[in-house]
């Protein structure tokens, strides 16, 4: 059965409150420090930049006491898919006048291409851990409180911040969910004959496999998101003034202090 347990090996959305010094860190710092390293580990040119970021989030996972097996699994699970995108890099990446290392039938892969392949990994890496980082130490009702306190400047434009924090929930929410549905049919495919074997070593027949479930799982959220949006519209939902909150959040030395050590490490990144 654990070939069908998409769910525990995805990490994502998945909070774990752990009194650590990363997770009393206020709210708005969090999401300023992850997009913070979001834009750097997008923008850092080089593979030893990239590799500076993924150890400075290790050592973040560290400090905030989430044992590393979270974001091994979901790297894991997600290999076949970074397996492909490298491959894909590694044939159609131009030489550039490189030397060619590889011949595959009438593909050949230069230089190049494998360093284009190397940080394409390094990135997606970063991005992985990055994202099952902030998701352990950041709760869904500490990023609502942070996101409108941070928008609600812009709603004197005219943007309407209570419906894009509402967005971001249903977009966290969404994702256990469409793991729970991958493995319903899975299930559902090996029960009618499918041939399943995900814990298998061969990356290139886990992608294989994978392949049949994307058109039921993508049909399934789209009706899930109809349901929703009917919900909503049923129960009168609308945008409404902003509220007072019993949540008030308080902006530390100790949260500076954090905030300047990321935003040193992303600044590390590109200079590196």
């Amino acid at each position: 059965m654990n070939d069908f347990e998409f769910l525990s090996n995805f990490a994502i959305g998945q909070y774990l409150p752990v009194n650590s010094p990363i997770h009393r860190r206020d709210a708005r710092i969090k999401i300023l420090a992850l997009l913070v390293f979001l834009i750097a580990i997008t923008f850092a040119p080089s593979i030893p930049g990239l590799l500076l970021g993924i150890g400075a989030i290790l050592i973040a996972f560290i400090l905030a006491r989430i044992p590393l097996r979270y974001p091994l699994r979901a790297w894991i699970t997600l290999a076949p898919f970074l397996l492909i995108l490298t491959l894909i890099q590694l044939f159609m990446t131009p030489s550039q006048g490189s030397p060619t290392v590889m011949h595959v039938g009438p593909l050949s892969a230069s230089l190049a291409g494998v360093w284009s392949g190397l940080r394409l990994i390094s990135r997606f890496t970063g991005y992985i851990l990055l994202i099952n980082l902030i998701s352990a130490v950041l709760s869904t009702s500490e990023m609502t409180h942070g996101l409108e306190a941070m928008l609600h400047p812009f709603e004197r434009l005219g943007l309407p911040s209570h419906d894009l924090v509402l967005v971001v929930q249903v977009t966290l929410r969404f994702l256990p969910i469409l793991m729970l549905n991958a493995e319903r049919i899975a299930k559902a495919q090996a029960s009618r004959g499918a041939e399943w074997g995900l814990g298998s070593r061969n990356p290139f027949r886990r992608a294989q496999q994978i392949v049949p479930l994307i058109v039921p799982l993508f049909l399934a959220a789209l009706r899930r998101a109809e349901n929703l949006a009917l919900a909503m519209d049923a129960r009168g939902y609308a945008s409404h003034k902003r509220r007072t909150s019993m949540v008030q959040m308080r902006f530390r030395s100790s949260d500076a202090a954090f905030l300047a050590a990321v935003v040193l490490s992303a600044a590390a990144m590109f200079i590196i």
